[in-house]
């Protein structure tokens, strides 16, 4: 995978996994808060309709009253009471019933059937013993007992919540109830509503999501064709730079072979053709121009081994960075008389052929600059070592010039000196002033160099 989708894979994959993350988190709430509210819903029903059979079951109570707390324990009372509670009623399925203690039902108004039954053994669709729940709930309990029951309007079987009392001087268990599907309605409607809510959460996220990916996708889409075009841009500067140097570099080791070396070698040629001819009629004069020619000859290998050392010194390859700086600064004084002090302070040894070659040129390229433009009579250069970063200066106190200015000319040696650093992590400044222009280089140490790599 190319590095440009790498990124963009590295942009957009903690976007979506943080999305994900999100929606998950934001399930796992709903869920909690959808089964909190559910319960909620469920338990405010649930006292409401409480509050409601207790006061139908009062109601039912004050009607009888008379008849109860008079005294009378006769069977026409009783008959008397069972008829006035079978005539109460409440709502569609809202009605009172009456056991005794053993269980048996003394009146049911709207399932006839059971009526005179002993149903202690009667038990729902869950399990339950109904009326002995009823009866210990009545006796030991609130009065409150929740079962499934046969509803009369749909014949059947609902969840159904009751209230009983005790009529302990008849041995009676009054008892009325009310039907809780609704309850079941609303809770479920209530958890539609969460889930209804979370699904337009979800929703949401979701299309700022992708809002937000289209958004990290176009710009790095746009990001990656404005770097390929600015890519492409700089590597045909590239390319001309490295033609245009190419070319330079011919041009020069042109001249220097056509207005040096060439020059010289014709007039050794002329020169010996001379003394030959000189010698074939025995004049002693052959001798000397062939002593002059032999001189002019030796000029001539020293021209070629300057060019040599020009395009790649020797004693870099063989003796190491340092001997080759020294070689360097001695044929710079010796060709401009300028007062030049070299000073190493580190082992040089340590550092690989490459950084060797850059600091080499950079040294190089610098020297060449002063000869050229400072009109400098002292130069300082000092290669040192300064918390594990190699530090190259280069001193003169010549007129001095405007770095601004350099820098937006942008000049081919101050170019080159710059790449070289640049190819190695460093950093390049130049400060300048009259009687003051200084080069600073600083290089990571090969040894850090590796560490962050």
């Amino acid at each position: 995978m190319q590095l440009k989708y790498k990124i963009l894979t590295l942009s957009v994959l903690p976007l979506i996994v943080s999305v994900l993350f999100i929606c998950v988190l934001v399930f796992a709430q709903s869920r909690t808060l959808e089964e909190e509210q559910a319960r909620l819903v469920e338990s405010s029903i649930m006292a409401a309709k409480k509050a409601e059979l207790k006061n139908y079951l009062a109601l039912a109570v004050s009607l009888i009253a008379p008849l109860y707390d008079s005294g009378r324990d006769d069977d026409e009372a009783r008959r008397q009471a069972l008829h006035i509670l079978s005539r109460a009623n409440f709502g569609l399925d809202g009605y009172f019933f009456v056991y005794d203690r053993q269980g048996k039902n003394l009146m049911h108004p709207r399932q006839a059937e059971l009526v005179g039954r002993e149903l202690i053994g009667m038990r729902d669709r869950n399990g339950l013993p109904v009326i002995q729940a009823l009866l210990d709930s009545a006796e030991n309990g609130d009065g409150f007992q929740l079962y499934s029951w046969e509803k009369p309007s749909t014949g059947q079987a609902t969840d159904k919540l009751s209230y009983v009392v005790m009529l302990d001087r008849w041995g009676w268990m009054l008892g009325t109830g009310i039907y809780i599907e609704d309850v079941e309605v609303a809770t479920s409607k209530s958890r539609q509503e969460v889930a209804k809510g979370v699904l337009t959460t979800m929703l949401a996220i979701a299309s700022f999501s992708l809002i937000a990916v289209l958004v990290v996708f176009t710009g790095g889409l746009t990001l990656n064709v404005t770097e390929h075009r600015l890519a492409d841009r700089k590597l045909s500067a590239l390319n001309r730079r490295i033609v245009h140097l190419q070319e330079e570099e011919r041009s020069r080791v042109s001249r220097e072979l056509h207005d040096g070396i060439s020059q010289q070698l014709v007039s050794i040629k002329f020169q010996f053709e001379l003394a030959g001819v000189e010698l074939e009629h025995g004049r002693s004069a052959g001798l000397d121009n062939l002593r002059t020619g032999t001189a002019r000859l030796g000029e001539a290998i020293g021209e070629i081994r300057r060019i040599s050392h020009d395009l790649r010194p020797s004693l870099l390859d063989t003796l190491g960075l340092s001997p080759a700086i020294e070689q360097l600064v001695r044929e710079f004084e010796q060709r401009t008389a300028i007062r030049t002090q070299y000073q190493c302070g580190l082992d040089v040894a340590q550092l690989d052929q490459d950084l060797s070659v850059t600091l080499f040129r950079i040294i190089q390229e610098a020297l060449g600059n002063i000869e050229r433009h400072s009109q400098a009579s002292a130069v300082f250069i000092s290669i040192s070592k300064i918390r594990r970063r190699i530090a190259l200066r280069v001193q003169d106190n010549g007129t001095g010039f405007d770095p601004g200015l350099l820098e937006r000319s942008a000049g081919i040696g101050l170019r080159n000196i710059r790449e070289r650093v640049e190819h190695h992590g460093g950093s390049f400044a130049i400060v300048s002033r009259p009687g003051h222009t200084e080069l600073q280089v600083e290089i990571p140490a090969p040894r850090a160099r590796t560490g962050r790599a």
